[in-house]
């Protein structure tokens, strides 16, 4: 059974910086075939779309993080990460990990992201 855990957030000032990992279980070897997601909830606010990353390395972003969140992976390691950098109060959310391949989806547990002074 495919796992998904994330870590790495916390409590940082506007300005600041975070990288988020998401570590993969229970893929084994598939894992470079997966697209690789990062979502985002902020409270009262629908999940979104934060940053993509294909199997064959391929990011996209949401406008809101574009130039200020870079999204990798690690395939040797089964881990997808997001660093973001010049954090705003906006970007104040839990953090969910997201692998998808052949039409399935397996999420992370989220970890939470705060910006304030």
């Amino acid at each position: 059974q495919v796992q998904l855990v994330e870590s790495g957030g916390g409590l940082v000032q506007p300005g600041g910086s975070l990288r988020l990992s998401c570590v993969a279980s229970g893929t084994g070897l598939a894992f470079k075939l997966y697209a690789m997601r990062w979502y985002r909830q902020a409270p009262g606010k629908q999940r979104e779309l934060a940053a993509t990353i294909t199997s064959t390395g391929t990011t996209n972003y949401v406008d809101a993080v574009e130039g200020r969140f870079t999204i990798s992976r690690d395939n040797a390691k089964n881990t997808v990460y997001l660093q973001m950098n010049n954090l705003k109060p906006e970007d104040t959310a839990v953090y969910y990990c997201n692998g998808l391949l052949a039409g399935l989806n397996f999420w992370g547990q989220g970890t939470q992201v705060t910006v304030w002074p």
